[in-house]
């Protein structure tokens, strides 16, 4: 089963001046509306968490999006409009992909001479990474505190917040952060910074290709694993997605040395998901259990003719528990329709764990999450339950999975809606709070200066005592 986040090149923003590009104009009127039409009608049959959302103002909503639509003056502004409409129904799953096209002319936090990737650093927009000539005249950890005569987070509230499709505030804040200067070339910020020692400095700065490429610091991508020892014989291993089958290659050519380790640390929080089944191969080796007990899922169950006898009788909830068996079944089911809350439950069956008690490395674990942890690898924590040797160190998870409806829509961009909600298997939601980490632990602004890792160091800290 196929789960996948995806987040980068498929949100826009808007509220800086932007000129001196091509930005193609090919959807017609007659598309726009059609397009926006075509989303609305799909969702309101098939996202799964059509009963959280307030029907009335959805609809309200879609006849002011309508207008707003027709307004758009270029194929840009219109998947911005429509990114703005998918984004009110808070779902990391339910989202609008920008045309291909769209990259020949969208770019995130190049200036020309300038080039900077950031961070949320305490609710903070912290410089991260710059270009190597000019890391002195923009040090790593500099702030940027104002975006064209705004506090940066009022600038982020305004203009990036309200098209970033999630279920979790704590999502949008770290995405905001580091997506906030994805923009078409040619759109120009007045920015004001503020050095680590305080001095402030300001600068007016247009998106355009960058001319130096390498970065500072140079640390070495990380690829979608990593292995290495650490101290007391304990051994660190990120699974960096759930995307390709090479990680489950990559990690079980590494089980005749993860034998050796008397600890272990699972590193999940760059992980945005990929494919259940490479999660769950992976987490068969590191269990007592001969069972992993994954998620439960749920579907809408949608027929017109209940939905007809709950609605044109006002049906109570009072109403459903009158009668025979039969009829109150009927009823249930008439009141459940009409509130977007009749649902099949999908058979569920744990899944087995047939691997020798000898192949497995069930030792003190660490798994250490964050918002970045989304998809098939909360799916990867939910089969983590109850295993007494595991425990969660670091902040909640996106809060985001499930399986998707994909479409096309006009200018050569595509949307995808929710269609399955999944639950532990208890019934208890974690889609829109986020899997909540045993442990509490944020990396502050200090560590990030001093280089340091409090998630993992509270991670050996807490497995040397096991």
């Amino acid at each position: 089963m196929k789960k996948t986040l995806f987040f980068l090149a498929t949100i826009l923003f808007f509220g800086s001046s932007f000129a001196q590009t091509e930005i193609p104009n090919t959807i017609s009127t007659t598309d726009k509306i059609y397009g926006l039409s075509k989303f609305w009608n799909l969702v309101n049959y098939n996202f799964v968490y059509l009963n959280k959302i307030d029907k009335k103002q959805w609809e309200e909503d879609y006849k002011k999006f309508i207008e707003e639509v027709q307004k758009t003056k270029n194929d840009y502004e219109y998947y911005l409009v429509l990114q703005k409409f998918v984004a009110l129904l808070k779902d990391g799953h339910t989202n609008i992909f920008l045309p291909g096209s769209f990259s020949k002319f969208m770019l995130n936090g190049e200036f020309s001479d300038y080039k900077f990737a950031m961070k949320n650093i305490e609710d903070r927009a912290i410089i991260t990474k710059v270009n190597k000539s000019k890391k002195r005249e923009i040090p790593v950890g500099t702030e940027i505190i104002k975006v064209n005569n705004l506090p940066t987070k009022e600038y982020i509230e305004k203009y990036i917040s309200p098209y970033i499709a999630s279920s979790t505030e704590h999502f949008i804040k770290v995405y905001a952060v580091s997506s906030m200067f994805y923009q078409p070339m040619g759109t120009t910020f007045d920015l004001t910074f503020k050095k680590p020692n305080g001095k402030i400095f300001s600068k007016k700065l247009t998106i355009s290709t960058a001319k130096e490429k390498e970065m500072y610091p140079n640390k070495k991508k990380e690829g979608i694993f990593a292995f290495k020892w650490l101290k007391n014989k304990t051994a660190y291993v990120a699974l960096n997605s759930f995307e390709s089958y090479k990680v489950d290659s990559l990690f079980k050519s590494k089980l005749p040395e993860l034998k050796k380790a008397k600890r272990l640390v699972i590193d999940l929080r760059k992980n945005l998901g990929g494919s259940s089944d490479h999660a769950f191969s992976i987490l068969r080796n590191l269990m007592h259990d001969n069972k992993i007990a994954y998620s439960k899922s749920l579907i809408l169950d949608y027929n017109p003719l209940f939905n007809y006898y709950g609605t044109q009788f006002n049906l109570k909830a009072k109403d459903t528990i009158q009668g025979t068996p039969e009829n109150i079944r009927l009823l249930s089911r008439a009141y459940l329709t009409a509130r977007d809350s009749y649902f099949y439950k999908i058979p569920y069956y744990p899944l087995d764990n047939n691997l020798k008690k000898e192949d497995r490395v069930v030792v003190p674990t660490a798994i250490l999450i964050g918002p970045y942890t989304a998809s098939s690898s909360e799916d990867f924590l939910v089969g983590t339950e109850n295993q007494k040797h595991m425990i969660k160190i670091g902040e909640p998870t996106s809060g985001s999975t499930g399986m998707n409806l994909p479409f096309q829509l006009p200018g050569g961009g595509w949307a995808r809606i929710c269609i399955k909600k999944d639950v532990y298997p208890n019934g208890k939601e974690f889609v829109g709070y986020g899997i909540q980490p045993d442990i509490l632990v944020k990396k502050t602004y200090k560590d990030y200066l001093k280089d340091r890792d409090p998630v993992l160091e509270r991670a050996l800290s807490y497995l040397s005592k096991k």
